[in-house]
């Protein structure tokens, strides 16, 4: 054999054996993904302690440190660091939560915590958009930086918090405001994004805050056929007239391309409660005395508070027309110094320089930047006048969280995971403190 043909013979080899290590890498990692979203973590009883064995697991394997903090009694929050060689510069630190939306197995192909992988490698599962992916794809990352002999300057955080679907207040909601996230000198946070169905990826610097608003009316009883003035239905039926009027307001900017969803107060009715039951229905002659309406209210950052405020209590909830309201949330979409919870999000920021060419170096392109149109557990940290984005590399990807049959493709998620790699890299490699005029000004 002549020497070209051996070295081709050679060259033909060594390809095949860097081909299956690789991917017998990539089969490892969908594994633990999968192994990971096996774990049943939906609400109302969420199971965190196999979910927090298995993250401690992924840690030793890796070489991370790790500690589990309870903040609320059954209620862990895992916490992993990865030491970095200049521990006084602000550190990274990367979010996610192990909760899920409950599933409806009878609406599903599959059952929804087996994580069934079909044959065109779609990974069909509950969490699997919604983010046990970002949660596993930061640790793969981590893994295959190890495994390169990376070392990061800054120290790296990766939080897996507890109850971010049932609004974070016994999650990151108390992690952010304790003694324990202050030692963390955090000077930058990543947390959830959301699939693109094309090909960019999307990337969020703010969201609208919640304002979940009770409205009661009460009102004197009277017969089915009566007509009189001040029933509680009635009291109520106007300031849902008045509500909808606002809704459509806001609805049609979006419609006619003014601004974004995320870019507006959305309001929407989410209960109705009225009338005198009977074991079979309602009674058909009674109008009731009291009547409760709920509305799910997303505030946009640039809303003026003050004056929704205004409207709230002297238009669609007046106690002159024997009204009462309450909210079982309620958030400022300010921070603590009163601006505008939203990251800058152009080349004056690093944060923003550094993303966008991370994601491009592993040959991935962001779109436009967006106001995330519902909440995320990175609006406490925004609060706290930390800088973030919200980002999930998910391109070319339906939209299912909390949808039936949700599922991420093998690709798309091992794409996700070089991703993290490039931005953990530049991200703990960078060496200023990148804290000048991160958050937007009013």
């Amino acid at each position: 054999m002549c020497l070209k043909n051996l070295w081709n013979l050679y060259f033909m080899v060594f390809c095949t054996l860097l081909y299956s290590s690789s991917n017998g890498k990539e089969v490892e990692a969908v594994g633990r993904f999968r192994d990971y979203l096996n774990i049943n973590t939906a609400h109302p009883l969420p199971d965190y302690k196999p979910a927090v064995e298995f993250l401690l697991a992924q840690a030793s394997e890796i070489g991370l440190d790790s500690q589990v903090l309870e903040f609320v009694e059954g209620k862990p929050l895992v916490l992993l660091t990865w030491t970095g060689k200049d521990s006084s510069i602000p550190s990274i630190l990367l979010n996610s939560h192990m909760d899920v939306v409950p599933a409806e197995r009878e609406k599903w192909l599959h059952e929804p915590f087996a994580a069934v992988q079909d044959a065109d490698g779609n990974i069909f599962a509950r969490g699997s958009q919604d983010m046990k992916c970002v949660s596993m794809q930061y640790l793969e990352a981590i893994r295959n930086l190890k495994s390169k002999n990376f070392q990061p300057l800054r120290n790296l955080h990766l939080s897996f918090v507890p109850e971010e679907e049932v609004g974070g207040d016994d999650g990151a909601a108390k992690f952010v405001s304790s003694p324990e996230f202050q030692k963390l000198n955090v000077g930058f946070n990543l947390d959830e994004g959301l699939a693109s169905p094309g090909s960019t990826y999307r990337v969020f610097n703010g969201e609208r805050s919640p304002w979940w608003l009770k409205i009661k009316a009460t009102g004197a009883p009277g017969h089915g056929s009566k007509l009189y003035d001040g029933s509680a239905f009635q009291n109520l039926l106007q300031s849902i007239k008045l509500i909808n009027k606002f809704r459509e307001e806001q609805f049609n900017l979006v419609k006619s391309g003014a601004k974004a969803e995320g870019e507006v107060t959305s309001v929407n009715g989410v209960y109705l409660k009225a009338g005198t039951p009977t074991p079979t229905g309602f009674v058909m002659n009674l109008q009731p005395s009291e009547a409760e309406a709920g509305f799910d209210i997303r505030v946009a950052p640039w809303e003026d508070v003050n004056e929704l405020q205004r409207v709230i209590h002297e238009e669609w909830a007046p106690a002159s027309r024997n009204l009462t309201y309450a909210f079982s949330q309620k958030e400022n979409p300010r921070d603590k110094d009163g601006r505008p919870a939203v990251t800058v999000a152009d080349d004056s920021s690093p944060w923003w320089t550094l993303l966008k060419e991370a994601v491009v170096k592993a040959g991935g392109e962001l779109g436009k930047v967006e106001i995330f149109p519902a909440a995320t557990d990175c609006r406490f940290v925004r609060h706290a006048g930390i800088p973030g984005f919200g980002f999930s590399p998910m391109a070319n990807t339906p939209i299912l969280l909390h949808d039936h049959n949700e599922f991420l493709n093998e690709r798309e998620y091992l794409k996700g995971i070089r991703v993290y790699e490039e931005i953990i890299k530049a991200y703990t490699s960078h060496p200023e403190s990148g804290d000048t005029e991160t958050m937007a000004e009013l």
